[in-house]
């Protein structure tokens, strides 16, 4: 995270007239934005079409099933961490119906008996208790983040059950068919959003952030303070 704040602080922190407050590394974020474009195009994006090309879809919604399915045991236990006790019981139902029922989460049967699913991470845990978001960042390869959700990757990581995989070989693998999947999800998106933004930048950044200031405060529409 400093290497990230140094460079954007070399490119020039100041918020332009008529920026958004909440990026002031904008110059810097404008920069690693187009180099992400630019390998989503010359890789992901290729790789997701021949993904979704090569695979019918029922076995593209087991895949994404099952990593949805893995995804759990950590929203499990940032809404312990949260005291959520409704999300934690009801995540603590679906990850035990969708692995001994659902062919270990390749069927999502939790969704089809109405036990919802929620989505939580460690910034997520961190801003439910105070730590506020900061400035909004993109950071190379991984996309949009904020320095408080930066600082929380590597523990999102360490509760990331892919990475306890012992065979590194298996584990990048994993890694690898989760990222394609998930950009295959988005094709259609990626393709609406060149029609639709003037900016896809700034149309990116809004979103997201609104997004997730959405996520941390379960829809309220109480403000996040971002400092």
């Amino acid at each position: 995270m400093g290497a990230v704040a140094i460079l954007a602080i070399a490119s020039g922190c100041a918020t332009a007239p008529g920026g958004n407050p909440a990026d002031p590394f904008e110059p810097f974020n404008r920069s690693v934005y187009r180099f992400n474009e630019g390998v989503d195009e010359a890789v992901l994006k290729p790789a997701a079409q021949a993904y979704r090309n090569a695979l019918p879809l029922p076995v593209r919604t087991g895949v994404g099933n099952f990593f949805g399915n893995l995804g759990d045991v950590w929203n499990f236990a940032n809404s312990v961490l949260q005291l959520k006790l409704q999300n934690s019981a009801e995540t603590f139902m679906r990850l035990n119906v969708n692995t001994f029922f659902g062919l270990g989460g390749v069927l999502d049967i939790a969704t089809e008996a109405g036990i919802e699913r929620h989505n939580e991470d460690f910034g997520q845990t961190l801003g439910r208790w105070g730590v506020p978001a900061g400035p909004y960042l993109m950071l190379p390869l991984l996309g949009p983040s904020t320095v408080r959700d930066t600082a929380a990757l590597p523990v999102d990581r360490w509760g990331d059950p892919l990475f306890s995989l012992g065979d590194i070989g298996a584990r990048n693998s994993m890694v690898v068919l989760r990222l394609i999947d998930g950009r295959a999800s988005f094709l259609r998106a990626g393709d609406l959003l060149n029609d639709v933004a003037l900016d896809r930048y700034s149309f990116t950044r809004d979103v997201w952030l609104q997004k997730r200031r959405s996520e941390v405060l379960d829809g309220q529409d109480t403000p996040e303070p971002a400092e």
